[in-house]
């Protein structure tokens, strides 16, 4: 027990009499000293906006279309948001345009995003999305001058996309390591949200490593980010870009508190690729690959849920000629672990291919070690092209939930692939894209059950249990897979925006 001498307790006697309002500190006797709690004031953005804003730009696509669309490209509630804040609508029509005929063809505006400079010399960073089917691409600059941008290339299944613009001592911006990336962590994202360019809005990071795809882990946060957010930085607080801004989730078509941008290091790796020759070539090993439960690994000896379960091998594939079985249950690759069945189509498609790698294989209740050889993954085809004025298949409400549309098979299609029945996939987006569903795959069976045209299609996924997820049988080229897809019965969804 410390001991106060006469001084002191004169000290003490002197703050009572005054209310409190002195505080006496005993600094020798350290027992007596409470921990100060750490305080921190909100974060002050306004550098960094100055630092990063003239790095990002604003892009818009146009396309060729007949004259009988929509002139101004938007939809209706887009124009009642620029009518009711009073802001001008961009590429409004003349009043008084002469008619012109319907067969000629005249540029109409497609959609507006954001990018951000990634070199001084004029390469652009944007999403995959953004610029997909357009004939021009203009890209504005914070001082306001534009450019026609030539799009260098595009990768769908990262949602990644480089555009070049002839200037050069653009400022570019500074790349960010994600790996130092915390929860928690203040961000900040820039774009042009309904085409309001420079548009600044801030929150944190709400995750990391974030499974919304096959080849993306991404980071999570609650930034405000709207349509034309899509391709805009996501910013820490040291003025560096971590990430791509490329999807929200959404129940009302709207922001909700739940974005997803592209990490940068994924993102970077890719851009490289695009630049280097406007492709991204990916490895692959030929497996079919299914989840492993935990009563699986039990029943197997193999302890704990991980790896990823070989369900089909393909023949003649790296993996059939390695001596992979199905069955096997692929527990490393390259020495990496594989915890969960998304983390092999990861590392195998960052592979080389041509290069030998090894796989360690669980079979029945030994670990062994496998040496392959990485193959390439067939390109995305390029989609052919509907005619101008033909329309799109209209989706029933069940397709709409997942973002499916579909179309009959004709009988030369079926005759050249060797097919009884099946759809082919018109459009995919949301649930179905985020499942690997692609445009001109061909579905063969929904839930268990085959179907043979548009008609069985639609009864089986109408009737489908709405609280499970659904297997679907596709063929993609020469090679038929599965995959679950979620049937979501309210209109919620991953949004690209």
């Amino acid at each position: 027990m410390p001991k106060f001498d006469g001084s002191m307790l004169r000290s003490v006697a002197v703050a009572c009499l005054m209310g409190g309002l002195a505080t006496v500190s005993v600094a020798p006797h350290a027992a007596l000293a409470q921990p100060t709690p750490l305080v921190r004031g909100l974060p002050d953005f306004t550098d960094l906006v100055d630092q990063v804003g003239p790095s990002v730009v604003n892009i818009r696509t146009v396309e060729k279309a007949s004259s009988r669309a929509n002139a101004n490209g938007m939809d209706e509630e887009m124009l009642e948001f620029f009518r009711r804040f009073g802001v001008p609508i961009p590429n409004a029509p003349r009043q008084q345009r002469p008619q012109r005929p319907q067969q000629e063809e005249e540029a109409q505006p497609r959609g507006v995003g954001s990018g951000f400079i990634l070199t001084s010399d004029g390469f652009v960073m944007t999403n995959a999305h953004v610029v997909e089917g357009a004939d021009e691409v203009i890209v504005t600059l914070t001082d306001k001058r534009e450019f026609k941008a030539r799009i260098v290339g595009a990768d769908k299944r990262t949602d990644v996309a480089v555009v070049k613009i002839e200037a050069s001592g653009l400022p570019a911006v500074k790349v960010g390591d994600v790996s130092r990336l915390r929860v928690g962590e203040w961000v900040m994202a820039i774009g042009s949200p309904f085409g309001l360019e420079n548009t600044v809005t801030a929150g944190i990071v709400s995750a990391k490593q974030r499974d919304t795809g096959d080849y993306l882990p991404f980071i999570q946060t609650d930034v405000a980010i709207n349509p034309g957010n899509s391709g805009g930085p996501l910013i820490n607080m040291r003025g560096e870009v971590v990430g791509i801004n490329s999807q929200i989730y959404s129940r009302s078509g709207g922001f909700m508190g739940i974005s997803f941008a592209i990490p940068m290091d994924e993102a970077i790796r890719v851009s490289e690729q695009l630049r280097a020759s406007g492709r991204v070539t990916r490895g692959r090993i030929g497996v079919q690959i299914g989840q492993v439960t935990k009563d699986v690994a039990e029943s197997i000896g193999l302890g704990k849920a991980q790896g990823a379960l070989v369900t089909g091998v393909e023949a003649g594939s790296p993996a059939d000629k390695a001596g992979v079985e199905a069955g096997d249950i692929i527990t490393r690759f390259d020495g990496k672990p594989i915890e969960k069945v998304a983390d092999l189509p990861r590392l195998v498609g960052n592979t080389k291919p041509g290069n030998r790698s090894s796989v360690t294989v669980f079979r029945r209740g030994a670990s062994r070690d496998l040496a392959i050889t990485i193959a390439e993954i067939e390109p995305d085809k390029p989609a052919t092209k509907v005619a101008e004025r033909e329309e799109k298949p209209k989706a029933s409400a069940a397709a709409q939930q997942i973002g499916l549309s579909v179309t009959e098979l004709t009988d030369a299609q079926k005759k050249e692939l060797k097919l009884k029945g099946g759809v082919v996939v018109a459009t995919a987006t949301d649930a179905a894209a985020r499942a690997g569903l692609r445009e001109g795959d061909i579905i063969l069976s929904v839930a268990n059950t085959e179907v043979a045209g548009v008609k069985e299609f639609e009864s089986v996924l109408s009737k489908a249990d709405k609280s499970k997820s659904i297997n679907v049988l596709y063929r993609r080229g020469e090679w038929a897979q599965y995959l679950s897809l979620i049937h979501i019965s309210e209109p919620t969804r991953l949004l690209s925006i």
